[in-house]
């Protein structure tokens, strides 16, 4: 027969008591009453001098018998030293982190994925992680756990490709060691990440720049720039004119024809891209030579609204193919209009006597260098606005008048 110092309470009381107290069953175990009527179990100790409360949960799903029994088990817990709502916190770390466990790897991507996409200002960047990881990664371990991916299970992923596709299978690598970071991050796994390429797989697959044969855009050499150009400016419509205006300010296809009236103030002769347009996601001011300046003259009088470089349709922006085409249809497949770039690049550095970075600077390269990036502060805009003005006028010589203007 239990002591009267226990069992102190009845399953009648516990169903029929309404006021709003604690009512003692003994050995610690209370039953709480609220003021709206809820009723919960408690288990009351001392611990290190400070009495503490351990819930047992609602008497609506804990009956009177089954609050006896946990009240018992935190009592045999205190007997043997341990707290018995430290006890409970691991239990349920615990159960998490089995639980965590299951999360799979196409579950961790999709996440990453996610919660990633509102910093990713091109939408064809979400687009391509999920595809790679799609054809290549699910396949293979998409329905394991997070933590069960392993570096066989990655090696087999990359081996197919890593010789075959060296490009894709270099972005492929680092997605999938993003997403199991993430995993690590979230709690899904433990240990070093089996995609780490420095002091891991770099020891298992050869550098993809070893294999990667680099095919540069065709450029047109320097010296027929200005011949090309005047072929250029006979040439009627947008894309003629976007063209030009691209050769001669050494911004990229998308910058151009993605240009707009309000990003270029005609007086100040300054055109400045916004951050979300360019490559690297740094607002890029560009300094207009005399030449850029007259092709926009010659398109302003189209206005429609504000996009700078209309295609077919009036008002509406052009293809990024127009300017291939244009280069198709003037018959020049030795060229492609990112080439320019180079071309530009190339007269720079054999040309003339501007410093590097002023040169990369004018391209909008990223400094690759994070020590010299936090230190490079300004965008070297004057010194870029000379180097414009003798690109624009480099481009507007014809060969023979240039030999004139040498020999003087």
């Amino acid at each position: 027969m239990a002591s009267r110092s226990t069992n102190r309470l009845s399953a009648r009381v516990v169903e029929q008591v309404k006021k709003a107290g604690y009512y003692g069953d003994g050995g610690g175990l209370i039953l709480r009453v609220a003021d709206g009527g809820s009723k919960v179990w408690l288990f009351r100790y001392k611990s290190q001098r400070r009495v503490r409360e351990m819930g047992l949960g609602p008497t609506r799903d804990v009956s009177l018998a089954e609050a006896r029994e946990g009240a018992r088990e935190a009592r045999r817990l205190r007997r043997a030293g341990i707290d018995p709502i430290d006890a409970k916190r691991q239990r349920l770390a615990a159960a998490r982190l089995d639980a965590s466990k299951t999360v799979t790897f196409s579950q961790c991507a999709a996440a990453y994925i996610e919660s990633h996409r509102p910093a990713w200002t091109n939408a064809k960047h979400a687009a391509q992680w999920e595809a790679t990881l799609r054809i290549y990664a699910y396949p293979i371990f998409g329905n394991l756990p997070a933590a069960a991916v392993d570096t066989a299970l990655v090696v087999k992923v990359l081996d197919p490709i890593w010789s075959k596709k060296p490009e894709t299978a270099s972005r492929l690598r680092g997605r999938i060691e993003a997403v199991l970071d993430f995993a690590t991050v979230r709690g899904y796994r433990t240990g070093e990440n089996p995609a780490r390429w420095k002091g891991h797989l770099r020891e298992a697959l050869p550098a993809t720049h070893k294999l990667r044969k680099i095919k540069h855009h065709a450029a047109l050499p320097y010296a027929e720039i200005a011949t090309f150009m005047c072929d250029l400016r006979d040439r009627e419509g947008g894309a003629a004119a976007a063209l030009e205006f691209a050769i001669l300010t050494a911004a990229r296809t998308g910058e151009v024809i993605g240009a707009r009236w309000s990003e270029i103030n005609m007086t100040t002769g300054v055109w400045t891209i916004p951050a979300e347009r360019m490559k690297g996601g740094v607002e890029h001011r560009i300094p207009l030579s005399d030449p850029a300046l007259a092709v926009l003259r010659r398109v302003q009088s189209d206005k429609i609204n504000d996009v700078v470089f209309s295609g077919q349709k009036p008002g509406r922006p052009l293809s990024n193919m127009a300017l291939l085409m244009m280069l198709r249809r003037m018959e020049r497949h030795d060229t492609t209009a990112h080439g320019f770039r180079s071309t530009f690049r190339d007269w720079a550095a054999e040309c003339t006597n501007f410093a590097n970075e002023v040169c990369e600077a004018a391209l909008a390269h990223v400094i690759e260098n994070k020590a010299e990036a936090a230190y490079r502060r300004g965008d070297l805009f004057e010194k870029r606005r000379k180097l414009m003005e003798a690109w624009g006028t480099y481009c507007t010589i014809l060969p023979a008048a240039k030999v004139v203007a040498f020999n003087r």
